[in-house]
């Protein structure tokens, strides 16, 4: 068991609605994924935010694939190719792996677009092949795409690889301009097919390089390719959907806004004060819109309101909708609206109109945004925008949250509801999931019943459940055990499966809090999940900068027994994980979350995500422990780290009426236990990220007025924020070269530096004798590991100045990181050069590298050292920091003291990490005659390039 992975979904009942409503796109994928022709691939991708699903088949390989445009210029995808010919474990009935089938394996590719096509110049494109697990479809390329004729109808590409495709290889496609949607298509195959895995078996065998010709049909979304090679028929299926599209259906259904006729005759403050009917009315009137857990205070001549949605998407819109009915209700003289949108009861965003005729004007089609902006506020919520529980004043509203079967709602096929607007709730529906690549067989499944209740208890303490039901499944059939050696945090999945039918999946007592501005914290305790009980929390930080967050979360777990009720395994453990959120351009999310993990194990998960227009997230992680995973395609000298990627789908893109659901697709492994995390109760992140990303696009409005005449405003449908690095890179190479040394300081400068070394050159032999003496001595060894890890931490410590400094730090971090890159690569050039062996090889202070190491393992100059003082020198010259060159100096005879590096070698390295340095800030320090400022704010990103001469 250690191939497995597996695939969630929810799939919505009319999403095949969307089919054959965009046009279709230039680029066309390969039979395996990749834009290109048959086989071979081309430099050019699907357009930015594409997602391409589709099958193809070319004798013997059968490839289910995805692929995806995350950002412009990159394109990746992921297949799951079966091999016809080869059992994936035996072919003998009766033996287990008898009923697996084919031989599988999964295949990540990717292609950067260097170049995008110009007026006379190609596209230039670099690929590779199976980067990640087996390999056995591993290569790369390098390819050129031009497009010919008036009207551009010609495509021909020439390119060069390596192993797979093996040498040169071409391609042609040509679409008659009187038939846009068919194309012939013709190419080189310069793939080595008898070199495949084990090919003697299979019909590649008995393929070679060769031309195939094939036709091709578009269709909006949907395409087909049929191709002819030497000896056989190849066929490739497949559907793109746009992502960067705002939206695939016109909302039709969407409820109307509230209309100003169906509200009552406006109280005065004394009647509002003294009768809390009117209260009552308003809040009835913003529960009918699918508002939740409302708050209403009038104080003083401003009417506060807090509330949230769970049906509305955008934070805006809800807004809009919330302030049209509170002006309509508002009492006669009201000065100014107050609206805090909530999530979980803690205040996350705040609205304040103070010029209530401009708001009604706005509303109306009477005043421009840009007047309306002048009467708004829109701000981080803080704690006093709560409005405490208004038991009074709730009790004289009917609740409307009766118990029905809907059959379509939120994407589900038939589910049987009810929520109240105090967000107590409860679903049954039917819920599928797929499990892929068990020996025992190559798909597993299962339907079943789920039901899910969720019950407010008090001000931000909620109580949330789950039961499951299983209909029908055949993961319990899973009988191989783990030979994983870490603790079975994961792995013995289908041991609950086989425990019951009837599970209580989750049983929660969580309590939300805002305990300061820009703080929001959870403390939960019960049944987290299928596998784990336990008590934990998370703590939450917000700043200014709206760019990163930072959270805490700590669990005591205990495992669950298979049962699924209330019994119990011996393992327990503690969780504790940072994480760091970033957001950078082309609107994706960076985070790093680092502590330790479900199987004790510690180390670092990276997860990145691209947001693109409609909502739709693509991302992936990958994460590094000191677990060692050994179980295939894991080694002991190489274990396999957790890996996975993830498509979360905004149901409202499919559906006539807006919601908040998402369908969710993870694929990853199910067997594995290295680098897991527990099912969080309640992720604080999660919670605010929605309305907090709406309150920093453009101006925080989004489509408030829900105005035709605003629809294509920037802050309605806000343009990708893109980021392009090249112009000011340029301005500071050539700023570098202007301040470049003369001939004069290169002499003088080699003369010390030569000197320096040959000093330390004397030092070699009599400090390495002493190192030997106490090799084993736990300060040499710490201070080895110091000197290791310092260089990565000095680097991350300026790559930080750039993302969260001010304008001054982000701009030395910027020079630091120059200063690193250029250190390093003189540092790997030295070392192909001197091929100097290392202490710890016992060959002389002198000698060159001996069998079984390459001239990148030689030791002089020490890049250690060079990425240390190249780190430090700009941030100790800039702010008169001496004690930074203290830092360098002690990783430099950390090296020394591993017996990774003589002392000639460190030397070296920091006279090339400080020279490095020391250039790049004198050249670059004043970064005022160019600059390129992204700046995010709370209504705009403001966007400066400057530059002087």
């Amino acid at each position: 068991m250690n191939k497995f992975f597996s695939i969630s979904a929810k799939y919505s009942w009319c999403g095949a609605l969307a089919m054959g409503v965009a046009q279709a796109f230039g680029a066309t994928p390969t039979v395996h994924g990749p834009s290109g022709y048959i086989n071979m691939p081309s430099a050019t991708v699907e357009a930015d935010s594409t997602f391409t699903v589709g099958y193809g088949y070319d004798s013997p390989y059968g490839s289910m694939w995805v692929t995806a445009t995350p950002l412009p210029f990159l394109q990746m995808t992921a297949r799951y190719v079966s091999i016809a010919g080869i059992p994936g474990f035996t072919n003998v009935e009766g033996q287990f792996g008898a009923e697996y089938g084919r031989y599988k394996d999964k295949v990540i590719d990717g292609k950067l677009q260097l170049l995008s096509e110009g007026t006379w110049g190609p596209a230039i494109a670099v690929g590779a092949t199976d980067i990640l697990g087996t390999k056995l479809f591993k290569g790369q390329y390098l390819v050129a795409t031009k497009t010919f004729g008036a009207a551009k109808n010609i495509e021909a590409s020439i390119g060069y690889g390596a192993s797979r495709p093996d040498g040169v290889f071409g391609g042609v496609r040509w679409t008659p301009a009187a038939a846009p949607r068919w194309s012939v298509v013709a190419e080189y195959d310069a793939n080595d097919y008898p070199t495949d895995f084990r090919a003697a078996e299979t019909k590649a065998g008995e393929r070679r390089k060769g031309p195939s010709v094939g036709l091709e049909y578009r269709w909006g979304w949907l395409g087909a390719q049929v191709a002819r090679h030497r000896d056989h028929f190849s066929a490739n299926a497949y559907v793109s959907i746009p992502f960067g599209e705002r939206e695939f259906l016109p909302k039709l259904l969407e409820p109307a806004y509230f209309q100003p006729k169906d509200a009552p005759a406006r109280a005065t403050f004394g009647q509002w004060q003294q009768d809390e009917r009117h209260g009552a009315a308003l809040v009835r009137a913003l529960a009918r819109q699918d508002f939740k857990n409302i708050r209403v205070q009038l104080e003083g001549d401003i009417l506060k309101l807090t509330l949230t949605n769970n049906r509305i998407s955008s934070t805006g819109r809800a807004i809009g909708r919330a302030s049209r009915t509170a002006l309509a209700f508002a009492p006669e003289g009201t000065r100014a609206i107050h609206i805090t949108y909530t999530r979980l009861e803690q205040p996350v965003v705040t609205y304040e109109f103070f010029d209530l005729g401009t708001l009604s004007d706005y509303l109306t089609g009477l005043a421009t945004r840009d007047a309306f902006l002048q009467t708004v506020l829109v701000r981080q919520s803080t704690p006093a925008d709560r409005i405490a529980d208004q038991q009074g004043l709730l009790d004289g509203v009917k609740d409307g949250g009766g118990l029905g079967v809907h059959v379509g709602r939120d994407g589900e096929m038939v589910q049987l509801s009810s929520e109240d607007r105090e967000a107590n709730r409860f679903k049954l529906a039917p819920k599928l999931g797929f499990f892929f690549n068990d020996p025992s067989g190559a798909l597993k499944y299962e339907l079943a019943a789920a039901a899910n209740y969720d019950k407010r208890l008090g001000e931000g303490l909620y109580l949330s459940g789950a039961f499951r039901l299983n209909v029908i499944e055949n993961v319990s059939d899973v009988t191989q055990p783990s030979n994983s050696l870490l603790p079975h945090v994961r792995t013995n999945i289908a041991e609950y499966k086989r425990g019951g039918r009837f599970k209580l999946n989750r049983l929660m007592l969580s309590q939300y809090l805002m305990p300061a501005e820009r703080w929001y914290a959870r403390v939960s305790g019960g049944l987290y999940e299928e596998m784990y009980r336990g008590l934990g929390g998370q703590l939450m930080y917000l700043p200014k900068d709206s760019r990163w967050a930072a959270d805490l979360s700590v669990d005591a777990l205990q495992q669950r027994g298979f049962k699924g009720w209330f019994d119990k395994r011996d393992y327990h453990t503690v969780t504790a994980l940072g994480a760091l959120h970033y957001k950078l351009p082309y609107d994706v999310t960076a985070t790093a979350r680092a502590g330790r993990f479900l199987a004790e194990d510690r180390g670092v998960r990276m997860e990145f995500k691209r947001r693109f227009r409609s909502g739709v997230e693509i991302g992936a992680w990958y994460t590094k422990t000191n677990g060692k995973d050994i179980t295939s395609p894991g080694t002991p000298s190489d274990p396999y780290n957790d890996k996975g990627v993830f498509l979360s789908i905004p149901i409202n893109t499919m559906l006539l009426s807006d919601t908040q659901v998402t369908a969710g697709m993870t694929i990853s492994p199910w067997t594995r236990d290295v680098g897991q995390m527990v099912v969080s109760p309640g992720d604080l992140y999660d919670m605010v990220e929605q309305p907090r990303r709406d309150m920093n696009v453009f101006d925080g409005l989004g489509n408030f007025a829900e105005r035709a005449d605003e629809q294509n405003h920037p802050a309605v449908n806000p343009p990708v924020r893109t980021f392009n690095a090249w112009p000011q890179f340029r301005m500071r190479l050539e700023q570098s070269r202007s301040t470049m040394p003369t001939v004069p300081e290169w002499v003088q400068g080699t003369g010390v530096a030569a000197g320096a070394v040959l000093a330390g050159a004397l030092l070699d032999k009599p400090t390495d004798r002493f190192i030997k003496r106490y090799d084993d001595s736990r300060v040499a060894r710490h201070w080895g590991t110091f000197g290791k890890n310092m260089p990565l931490a000095l680097a991350g410590a300026a790559g930080a100045a750039v993302a969260f400094g001010d304008t001054r730090m982000a701009n030395i971090g910027l020079i630091s990181l120059q200063s690193v890159a250029g250190a390093v690569g003189v540092s790997v050039g030295g070392k192909h050069l001197i091929k100097r062996a290392r202490p710890y090889e016992e060959r002389g202070a002198w000698e060159q590298v001996g069998p079984g190491y390459s001239r990148s393992d030689s030791s002089f100059p020490s890049g250690h050292s060079a990425i240390a003082f190249a780190a430090v020198t700009p941030f100790a010259q800039e702010y008169d920091a001496p004690w930074l060159y203290g830092v360098a100096a002690l990783t430099s005879l950390g090296r020394v003291a591993s017996r990774d590096h003589w002392v000639s070698d460190t030397v070296a390295g920091g006279i090339i990490g400080y020279a490095m340095g020391s250039w790049l800030w004198q050249a670059q320090r004043d970064d005022s005659r160019s600059r390129l400022t992204i700046v995010p704010g709370r209504k705009e990103v403001s966007v400066a390039w400057s530059t002087s001469y």
